[in-house]
């Protein structure tokens, strides 16, 4: 087969960007202060199974609440880029922590606007849940697109799994009609939508994980980042491990199973994550993850002694659902 994306065997977000801006994109992670239905005590006050104190966003400039700025965090991140590379480059402003959308509306736009107006922002990313996209959020983020015609939004959903049992269980807090709807709306206002998926949820086979994959097929998603599944410190998830209620995967069954979800994934739809950016000293599991170049050169290396590629065995006949 002759790759179409480059020198990977599926279609990588950095192809993607690549293709599009002729030179490589980074992301600066942004923390815009917000909570979630999950923490803030309207469904739950404990947050995921699986999320970390700090919403996941980790890598995130630590947030002002005195003097909330999102200038000073890309200022501090434009440092990082300007370190690493030589070339005049845009970035992604990436609102990461908990849930993007989970403020009151004015305030979401300060901070929006902030981030697009800043010199060199090609767009933003918006990580949310789906039961967090009320109608005015859906009004500011189609005003927003139309005023920012050369920018892009991108709104990144976290799903998961389709399985009312894993749903269950990592305390996900919403069931699928809520997803569908938050798709639905997103196409129609012309905003791309990145979904979250974990893989090696407790409990789940791999013909689960792959049923996942299946039923993303069947919407209009620009993007997927397909995560392992990380025990981290201070989660309860982290005391269901810790009194071995479940294993984590081994890097082989890891690289299996993503190679097969990869393939059964319809090739337009552009990958963004292939493992996870679990950070190392807050990791408990799997440790072999936190050498993430070994994770991607073996991914890679195993594909093509396979003469696997992104949508090998896609199939567009329709999905039944599954419980």
């Amino acid at each position: 087969m002759s790759v179409k994306w480059g020198e990977k065997p599926y279609f990588s977000v950095d192809h993607y960007l690549k293709e599009k801006y002729g030179h490589k994109i980074y992301k600066i992670a942004i923390d815009g202060g917000m909570t979630c239905p999950n923490r803030d005590g309207v469904l739950d006050t404990r947050g995921c199974i699986f999320c970390s104190k700090g919403g996941s966003g980790e890598f995130a400039a630590p947030f002002d609440r005195e003097h909330p700025s999102v200038m000073n965090q890309l200022d501090a991140g434009k440092k990082l880029i300007d370190s690493k590379t030589d070339e005049s480059t845009g970035f992604i402003a990436y609102f990461q922590p908990y849930t993007n959308t989970y403020a009151p509306v004015d305030y979401l736009e300060r901070l929006y606007r902030e981030a697009l107006d800043y010199p060199g922002c090609i767009g933003l990313a918006i990580g949310t849940r789906p039961d967090c996209l009320s109608t005015p959020v859906i009004a500011l983020l189609d005003k927003l697109n139309d005023e920012y015609e050369d920018k892009f939004i991108w709104v990144e959903l976290g799903l998961q799994t389709i399985h009312r049992h894993s749903a269950i269980y990592i305390r996900r807090g919403y069931d699928l009609p809520v997803f569908e709807d938050a798709v639905r709306k997103l196409n129609s206002i012309s905003i791309p939508v990145i979904v979250h998926v974990i893989l090696g949820l407790p409990g789940e086979t791999p013909e689960q994980m792959y049923q996942t994959i299946e039923y993303l097929n069947t919407f209009n998603i620009f993007g997927i980042k397909l995560q392992l599944l990380h025990v981290i410190k201070d989660t309860d998830l982290e005391k269901d491990y810790d009194e071995r209620k479940f294993e984590v995967l081994s890097q082989d069954e890891y690289t299996d199973i993503l190679i097969k979800c990869i393939e059964k994934l319809s090739p337009e739809i552009v990958i963004h994550r292939v493992t996870g950016d679990g950070k190392g000293d807050m990791l408990v599991a799997p440790l072999w993850s936190k050498n993430k170049k070994n994770v991607l050169n073996t991914l890679i290396h195993t594909m093509k002694e396979r003469d696997s590629y992104q949508g090998k065995y896609y199939e567009t006949t329709g999905f039944i659902n599954v419980i």
